[in-house]
C-alpha cells in the first residue's frame, strides 16, 4: 500500500515543525477494512423513510442523515455506544473522518437527537433491508431459525418500582376509606351516596359535585391554618380531592402495567427482571427488557423487545414482525430452548408450515433415574389408545371422565381431557401416585401431547441433535458476543421505541462484523457447524 503524503510547516514560537499529513484517506484504510464494507452495503440502502424524519419546512441537518447512519453503524461495530465518545472518534479516528466524506463533524447533542427523534422511524426497515441483502447473495437462507432471548437493564433508576400487588393493595385500603366518608355524609345529609370499585371516579365525582354545592349554598369560607376550625364541608371536600388526586395515578399505572405486575417510574415500558450478569448484586431485580434475537448462518435476520419476564410469549410475535419484514420469507425449521414450548407455540409453527425442533420442558428430567421411578408421572403410565385410558402400577385404570376448555394468558384456548383412577382404595401405592383424599385425577391436553413428542423425535434425530448443538453456538454465541465481548449489558436510552433503535443498530454493527468476518476467513455459505467426533 502506497501512502502519498503531503509537508506542512508549523511554528510554534520560535520553533518550526514539519509535519507529513496524508492528502488522501483512500490511501491509509486496507481495501479488506470493515469499514469500506460498511460503506459499500449502506449505499446499497433505501433511506426514504430516513429522509421523511425531517420536516421539509425545517433547517437542514447538520451532517448528511445518511452519512449520520453510516457513522452510527460503525460506531456500534466499534463498540461505541456514547454520543460523546462518537463525537471524539470523528474528530481523531480516520475511518470515521473517511465516512464522513467532508461532511461537518456532528456533536455528541446531534448524534444523540439523530438516534433518538429521526432514525427510530427508519432503523427497523434499514436493519431489515440489510437481511435482504443477505439473503440475496446467499448467505442467510431461512431454513434454520435458532431463536433465543436475554434480559438486559434498561437506563432506569434501579429503585423506582412499582408492583402492581402494591397499587392494588392500596386502591383496596382507598377504597374502603371512600366507603367510610360516604357514610358519614349520609349520616350528615340524610341522603344515600354510593360508592362502586367499577364507577368509583364518577361516585367521587357527585360526592364533590353535591358538596360543592353546599358549599356555595351556604357561604362557607374555607380557612387554613393552624387554630383555624374548619367547616364538616371543607373536612369532607378536600379528603374527597386527595382521595381523587390517588385515585388517578392508580389509573394510570393500571393502564400502564398493560398486563405486567411491574414496571419503573422512569421508563415505564420497562419490567423489573432478575437479571443474572450482575455478579455483584446477583439474584437483584432491576428495571430490564426481554431481548429476542434470531439468528440464522450466525447473521442476526430478527430482532424483539419484550416486557415479558419468561419467553414463552415473545415467539409469535417475533416471528410475525419478520413476516411483516421479509414478505419472501420462508422458515422451514424453528429451533429453541424450553422456554419456548406451549401448544400454542406449536400450534401456530404447524399452521406456517415450520418444523418444530423445541426442546420439550421435561426433555432432561426424563433422562434422570428418579423421574423413571416415580410412579405418579404420566409417562410412566400404560396407555391404551383404542379406549383412550392409562394404566396406574396397581393395574387400576383412568378413565376420561370429562373434558374442558382452558384459556391461557394470551387468549389461546386448549382442551383438557380429565381422567380418573376407577378405584383408590387399599391402594398400597396411593401416597406415592397422589395426595387427593379421593381417586387420582390427571389433567391431560392430548394436542399438546402429540405435538411435544413430534418435537422430541425431530431434535432426539441425528440431524436434531447438530441444530441443538449449533443453536447453543449461534443464538447463544450472539448473545456472548454482544453482552460480553462488547460490554452491552446496560441501554442508554429509555422508552421501547429508543431501545429498539439502539438494539438494531447493534445487531447492524454485529452482522458486518460477522460478514466480514467470514468474507476474510473464506467461511462464506456456511450455514451449521458440524459435530466434533468424540
Amino acid at each position: 500500500m502506497r501512502m502519498h503524503l503531503q509537508q506542512k510547516n508549523y511554528n510554534i514560537g520560535s520553533k518550526n515543525y514539519q509535519l507529513k499529513l496524508p492528502m488522501n484517506y483512500e490511501d491509509i484504510i486496507p481495501e479488506n477494512d470493515s469499514v469500506r464494507l460498511l460503506s459499500q452495503i449502506t449505499e446499497e440502502l433505501d433511506y426514504t423513510e430516513l429522509y421523511k424524519a425531517y420536516s421539509p419546512d425545517g433547517r437542514n441537518p447538520v451532517t448528511e442523515p445518511k452519512v449520520m447512519f453510516k457513522v452510527l453503524a460503525y460506531a456500534y461495530m466499534e463498540y461505541r455506544y456514547s454520543s460523546r465518545k462518537i463525537e471524539t472518534a470523528c474528530r481523531r479516528d480516520i475511518n470515521f473522518m473517511w465516512l464522513l466524506g467532508g461532511e461537518p463533524v456532528p456533536d455528541h447533542c446531534t448524534i444523540n437527537r439523530f438516534r433518538k427523534e429521526r432514525l427510530g422511524v427508519a432503523m427497523e426497515g434499514l436493519f431489515y433491508q440489510f437481511v435482504q441483502k443477505l439473503y440475496e447473495i446467499g448467505e442467510v437462507k431461512y431454513e434454520n431459525v435458532f431463536q433465543d432471548g436475554t434480559k438486559i437493564e434498561s437506563a432506569a433508576n434501579r429503585y423506582t418500582f412499582v408492583w402492581k400487588k402494591a397499587v392494588e393493595k392500596n386502591q383496596t385500603k382507598m377504597f374502603m376509606k371512600v366507603q367510610v366518608l360516604a357514610e358519614e355524609m349520609e349520616k350528615l345529609y340524610l341522603m344515600p351516596f354510593t360508592i362502586n370499585k367499577d364507577t368509583m371516579n364518577e361516585d367521587m365525582a357527585k360526592m364533590t359535585a353535591f358538596l360543592e354545592k353546599k358549599k356555595q349554598d351556604g357561604n362557607i369560607e374555607f380557612v387554613y391554618g393552624s387554630g383555624k376550625r374548619k367547616h364538616n364541608v371543607q373536612k369532607l371536600l378536600e379528603a374527597l380531592y386527595s382521595y381523587q388526586v390517588r385515585q388517578q395515578g392508580y389509573d394510570e399505572s393500571n393502564g400502564t402495567f398493560a398486563g405486567r405486575n411491574s414496571y419503573s417510574k422512569t421508563d415505564k415500558d420497562a419490567t423489573f427482571m432478575g437479571v443474572k450478569d450482575d455478579h455483584m448484586r446477583n439474584g437483584q431485580l432491576k428495571p430490564a427488557y426481554n431481548v429476542q434475537l434470531a439468528v440464522e448462518s450466525e447473521y442476526v435476520i430478527g430482532v424483539g423487545i419484550f416486557p415479558n419476564v419468561n419467553d414463552i410469549a415473545t415467539m409469535k410475535p417475533m416471528l410475525e414482525n419478520m413476516y411483516r419484514n421479509n414478505t419472501n420469507m420462508i422458515i422451514q425449521r424453528f429451533i429453541a430452548d424450553s422456554g419456548y414450548e406451549s401448544e400454542e407455540n406449536y400450534t401456530y409453527l404447524e399452521s406456517k408450515g415450520i418444523g418444530t425442533y423445541i426442546k420439550p420442558q421435561s426433555y432432561e428430567q426424563q433422562k434422570k433415574r428418579s423421574f423413571k421411578k416415580n410412579i405418579s408421572k404420566r409417562e410412566n403410565m400404560v396407555y391404551n389408545a383404542e379406549t383412550d385410558e392409562y394404566t396406574c402400577r396397581n393395574e387400576k385404570q383412568l378413565k376420561v371422565i370429562y373434558t374442558y376448555k382452558k384459556k391461557s394468558g394470551t387468549g389461546y384456548i386448549s382442551e383438557v381431557t380429565v381422567y380418573e383412577c376407577e378405584s383408590c382404595d387399599g391402594c398400597p401405592y396411593k401416597e406415592k401416585f397422589t395426595k387427593a383424599k379421593g381417586n387420582r385425577r390427571m389433567d391431560v391436553s392430548k394436542a399438546f401431547i402429540k405435538k411435544r413428542q413430534k418435537s422430541y423425535e425431530n431434535i432426539t434425530s441425528e440431524f436434531g441433535t447438530q441444530l441443538r448443538v449449533n443453536r447453543s453456538i449461534q443464538s447463544e454465541g450472539a448473545f456472548g458476543v454482544l453482552k460480553e465481548d462488547r460490554q452491552f449489558d446496560r441501554f442508554l436510552t429509555r422508552g421501547k421505541p429508543n431501545v429498539t433503535t439502539e438494539l438494531l443498530l447493534l445487531c447492524f454493527g454485529y452482522n458486518i462484523n460477522k460478514l466480514h468476518a467470514k468474507i476474510q476467513n473464506e467461511r462464506c455459505g456456511i450455514d451449521l457447524h458440524e459435530i466434533k467426533a468424540a
